[in-house]
């Protein structure tokens, strides 16, 4: 985004706020460190078993962060839950796709953690059924802590508070290490299949689809529209509503003070803040080391649950070998203007009959901080 900075500085530079940002003062004041509490918070401030395995299940990688869970307690070791219902995504999303597997990350963290201090966590994924055209009011699943000594710790555990889905550009200079990858196709637990892409053919296949996927997507407008409205531009902003699209940062924040990042740029194609969030967006997708699909044999609401834990156990095992990775999924949206590609993908890389519920891209990319996430408490609800 080099390039782009170097634009916004000749719009506005010599401006106060520009020197106030360069200056370090305020800008080292604009970090959202409150919305990063719960990573610190997880395992440290609940006593009982259940809110204690809550408190890393929100750490969940989820569609646009939008951290759909809601969770009713029963008791010190039983909840049920429940996906809120305004937090889906109708445009990119229409069947609830991405936002199901979400929720099945969140219920394998869960799982992980309980582990972790001694209990098995029994889980009845949609007893009362479910709508797959729809999520519905009807639990996702009902959950239930059994302490038992003979417990098997797993050691993704340790990857928790370290996971991250990186947005940087990656290291092309280093080739992904041929043991990380081999662990990432193993890392599920075998109901789904989890491949790892990593020849050259099927690598640049995949960046041209999912550039073009990408770009579907922008340039769609209702489409766009709907991750425009979610995004959180500044501290302030992504403390406030900690879920959605954070851009943060000092220069963002700057560039949103000075009226040249701002959602409505953001949306206009004619704009160059759209212009150049393209220019940002390329080299993410150029710069994947590897690609990792993960594919059912038909597309339930269980198999989609399935995929969410067998999704998070990939990126949990990628955190553990230093491997970055981020979600690339655009191509996998169910909506008309995206029907070609869809159809493509699911043709070169799909086996008979599959439904391909993930791609993400990996590689080695820069460190970079936890997403925003609102507090357990604000996750619960009364019985």
């Amino acid at each position: 985004m080099q390039q782009g900075r170097r634009k916004f500085l000749k719009i506005i530079g010599g401006t106060g706020v520009i020197l106030a940002a360069g200056a370090g003062g305020w800008s080292a004041t604009r970090d959202p460190k409150r919305a990063r509490l719960p990573w610190t918070d997880a395992g440290r401030i609940y006593a009982d078993p259940i809110r204690n395995a809550l408190s890393y299940a929100i750490l969940a990688p989820n569609p646009h962060n939008r951290q759909p869970w809601q969770v009713e307690l029963k008791s010190e070791s039983e909840a049920t839950l429940f996906c809120q219902l305004d937090r889906l995504l109708p445009e990119t999303d229409p069947y609830n796709r991405q936002i199901t597997i979400g929720l099945g990350c969140f219920l394998e963290i869960l799982q992980i953690a309980a582990a972790q201090s001694g209990y098995r966590a029994e889980i009845d994924v949609f007893p009362e059924g479910s709508n797959d055209q729809k999520l519905d009011a009807r639990a996702v699943a009902h959950i239930r802590l059994v302490a038992d000594a003979t417990q098997k710790k797993d050691p993704l555990f340790h990857a928790i508070l370290n996971r991250r889905t990186n947005r940087t550009v990656f290291d092309e200079t280093r080739e992904i290490a041929q043991s990380g990858l081999d662990a990432i196709a193993r890392s599920g637990y075998g109901s789904i299949r989890v491949s790892v892409l990593s020849d050259a053919r099927s690598i640049s296949t995949l960046k041209e689809i999912g550039w073009q996927a990408s770009l579907v997507e922008v340039k769609t407008p209702e489409k766009h529209g709907e991750s425009v409205a979610l995004m959180r531009i500044g501290k302030a902003e992504i403390e406030e509503t900690p879920d959605g699209i954070s851009l943060g940062g000092a220069f963002l924040e700057a560039a949103n003070r000075a009226g040249y990042v701002t959602r409505d740029s953001l949306a206009d194609p004619a704009s160059g803040a759209f212009a150049e969030s393209l220019d940002y967006m390329r080299p993410l997708n150029e710069t994947a080391g590897a690609f990792v699909i993960l594919a059912t044999e038909d597309n339930n609401r269980k198999s989609q649950i399935a995929a969410g834990r067998d999704y998070v156990r990939a990126n949990l095992t990628a955190t553990t070998h230093g491997i970055s990775m981020q979600p690339h999924s655009q191509a996998l949206q169910e909506y008309d203007e995206m029907k070609e590609l869809h159809q493509k993908i699911h043709a070169l890389f799909a086996e008979k009959g599959e439904t391909l519920q993930m791609l993400a891209r990996i590689g080695y990319g820069a460190e970079v901080p936890p997403a925003p996430r609102w507090a357990l408490d604000t996750r619960i609800v009364s019985g």
